[in-house]
């Protein structure tokens, strides 16, 4: 819910008009969206004209008789939007994902965020959205691949992500010796697999992704995208022992697997840089994992990586939220 105007800013609003300025210059000077004054002007103008007084009368004449319905004290609500942010779902992701279900009991972003900066509790909310910066790209010594194909090469139907089960590859890593983790995501769902691994010997990230690759059915692991960085360079026996196709980014261009960069963005909000991995279990890995793959998506309608991978329906009411 955005913040009214006040009354001095009304009699600003009023000065301003009576010097000619136009909506542009008078929301400049009073710090609003010229959305915000011209809906100003037009619903509080009296007989034509502006008075700050009359139209502080009109808006709260108008807020008395509305019929307010306070989202955030209902119960219901209240507890779907608690249990939202417990799962480090974004509001716009609660949001998005009650309208993705055609729920009565909608709230949008905008409240979520006011109601996080009044709550009593408004650090431990404001700890769990997502705070995120750019990845800075270090440059690694390429991979000595074999003959494996080059990015380049990728089918149309990998690079408009028309099917299921092609996925980039990359690392998050923790300080030297410590280990870290091996990403998978699937292009087309933002379906994550997570793989701790011990160090970066490109015969033991080979043996880990190979042991969680068996895992998926054909018709959903069809391709992985490699970096270019030497923990993949046994990466292209999975050619052999899964029959996969396996193709490998330019150096230096991380952008060409923006899908996985993304991810791996998000995994950091769980294991920041700095991690020793040696002090993280298989099973919060796991957990991570988990809660990214049933985190819902913008750019899936809503929808979660783990519903469109599995090519599951969402449930139909808010349980999603609670369950």
């Amino acid at each position: 819910m955005a913040n009214h105007l006040t009354l001095e800013e009304r009699d600003r609003i009023a000065q301003l008009r009576c010097q000619g300025a136009d909506q542009k210059e008078i929301a400049q000077a009073v710090g609003r969206c010229p959305s915000t004054i011209s809906r100003e002007l037009r619903r509080n103008r009296t007989d034509g004209e502006y008075y700050a007084a009359q139209a502080q009368r009109e808006a709260e004449r108008r807020r008395q008789e509305r019929p307010l319905v306070r989202k955030m004290e209902d119960p219901e609500m209240n507890e779907a939007v608690r249990a939202g942010l417990a799962h480090e779902w974004a509001p716009e992701q609660i949001e998005g994902r009650m309208q993705q279900q055609g729920s009565e009991r909608r709230i949008s972003s905008q409240t979520i965020y006011t109601w996080i900066k009044q709550d009593e509790d408004r650090e431990h909310w404001e700890s769990m959205l997502r705070r995120r910066g750019k990845r800075p790209y270090r440059r690694k010594n390429p991979a000595t691949t074999g003959d494996a194909a080059r990015i380049d090469q990728r089918p149309e139907v990998i690079e408009q992500r028309l099917r299921l089960g092609d996925f980039e590859g990359d690392t998050v890593l923790g300080p030297a010796g410590t280990g870290g983790l091996a990403t998978l995501v699937d292009r087309k769902s933002r379906f994550t697999i997570v793989v701790k691994i011990q160090s970066k010997n490109a015969d033991h990230v080979h043996e880990k992704i190979k042991q969680r690759s068996k895992e998926l059915d054909e018709q959903r692991c069809r391709s992985i995208t490699f970096d270019n960085g030497t923990e993949f360079a046994r990466c292209h026996r999975l050619e052999k022992h899964l029959g996969l196709e396996l193709y490998f980014a330019d150096p230096g261009c991380p952008y060409q697997r923006g899908t996985n960069e993304n991810t791996n963005g998000l995994i950091r909000q769980y294991f920041p840089k700095g991690t020793d991995f040696r002090d993280i279990s298989h099973y919060e890995v796991r957990q991570v994992e988990e809660l990214l793959n049933n985190r819902p998506r913008a750019c899936l309608g809503f929808r979660t990586p783990a519903e469109v991978f599995f090519e599951k329906n969402p449930p139909s009411d808010c349980d999603w939220a609670i369950g």
